[in-house]
């Protein structure tokens, strides 16, 4: 299992890392709750593959994914693992919330220190609310209590804003959206470039765009597999993110025993981008930039919709046809989803785009979905 060192120190981390955002599910009474023999059965797998690096976050799962992670680990010694979790700044609504809400991850996760904690998804909003809270002084004082080990944030914004955050406070690590269609389209390439000039160590969230990268269309995963029959089509992501000298970690959320499997075994016969396979990404980037996707990650960041949009669902669906342009089976599936949860009910109140970390404006693609299907109904 391939490891990387914490600077000049003698810590070291397993470059793959678990994000724990998407553990399989099943439904209860109407509701998804994390599948807990499945989820446990991935997690015992990463810890006796050597994988040492849990992310998770308080509202993950619907709150929940704390709770289990502190379950799963409990069997482990403390020192064989890093956990990692974030304080949502959006949820506090005074300076006294954010001990509230510190001191009930310790509980969810048993733990009493974090190895990695995290000021979650700063962007302009709510870097300002940290500044205005005093977020950092407050783990900062965490830090100092021996409560933190290591003192971040994940990131969602311009390079801009990035750069006032990285200037106003002393870092230990950042969390970045890094991967092949992001280094451009959403000018990673920048945001990976001013941790790496001010010597702060990147984490990477989303090297396969939520799953994007698996299969990112049927051109994209031909030159994939004419390349490298031997290899999954999304090992060229997790390859693609490695291969950065400053990335000390690789999160991808494994929601299934094979997707794990196929991760460890990228990481473990580590094979860093030629300049071929560099060309070869460039070759089916352009081949998916010719479809018209909405670059969603299901993240889910938006929900819950006020009038009951199931949001991610309607973009995934989307995005299949937009893939495939099979408008018989995409008016199929869509038919099959509750008529509650569909894009029709939209009433572009705009709640959900501020949370969104891609900056989709998500009235508009919701419309443009729902003129489609009307289209099609009526051909």
């Amino acid at each position: 299992m391939l490891k990387r060192r914490y600077k000049d120190t003698d810590e070291f981390v397993t470059v793959l890392g678990l994000g724990c955002m998407r553990f399989p599910v099943r439904n209860v009474d109407g509701k998804e709750e994390i599948d807990k023999e499945k989820a446990q059965e991935i997690v015992d797998y990463a810890m006796q593959s050597g994988i040492n690096y849990y992310d998770t976050a308080y509202m993950y799962h619907d709150g929940k994914s704390e709770q289990f992670m502190g379950e799963a680990l409990a069997k482990y010694p403390r020192d064989s693992y890093n956990i990692v979790t974030k304080l949502p700044i959006w949820l506090v609504d005074k300076k006294e919330d954010m001990q509230k809400v510190f001191d009930e991850q310790l509980k969810n996760l048993r733990v009493d220190y974090f190895d990695y904690y995290l000021l979650h998804a700063l962007g302009r909003g709510n870097f300002d609310k940290c500044l205005d809270f005093g977020a950092y002084e407050f783990l900062s004082e965490m830090k100092e209590q021996g409560k933190i080990r290591k003192l971040g944030f994940s990131f969602h914004d311009t390079p801009e804003v990035l750069q006032e955050i990285v200037d106003t406070y002393e870092w230990d690590f950042a969390q970045l959206q890094i991967n092949y269609l992001d280094w451009e389209m959403q000018d990673a390439k920048r945001q990976y470039e001013i941790l790496e000039e001010n010597d702060i160590p990147c984490i990477v969230m989303e090297p396969v765009r939520g799953g994007t990268l698996a299969s990112p269309c049927e051109k994209a995963n031909e030159i994939f597999l004419n390349a490298r029959p031997d290899k999954s089509i999304a090992s060229w992501a997790i390859r693609y993110v490695t291969s950065l000298p400053n990335v000390l970690v690789v999160l991808s959320g494994m929601s299934n025993m094979e997707q794990i499997k196929d991760n460890i075994d990228t990481m473990t016969n580590f094979e860093p981008l030629t300049e071929e396979d560099r060309e070869i990404i460039d070759q089916a980037v352009e081949a998916y930039k010719a479809k018209d996707v909405v670059p969603c990650t299901a993240c889910r960041y938006c929900m819950d919709c006020p009038v009951g949009v199931d949001i991610p669902e309607m973009f995934r669906i989307y995005n299949k046809y937009a893939l495939n342009n099979d408008k018989k089976s995409y008016w199929e599936t869509y038919s099959k989803t509750d008529e509650s949860i569909r894009a029709h009910n939209c009433i572009a109140c705009g709640q959900c785009v501020d949370p969104c970390p891609q900056h989709i404006d998500i009235p508009s693609k919701l419309e443009m979905i729902n003129e489609i299907i009307k289209e099609i109904d009526e051909e």
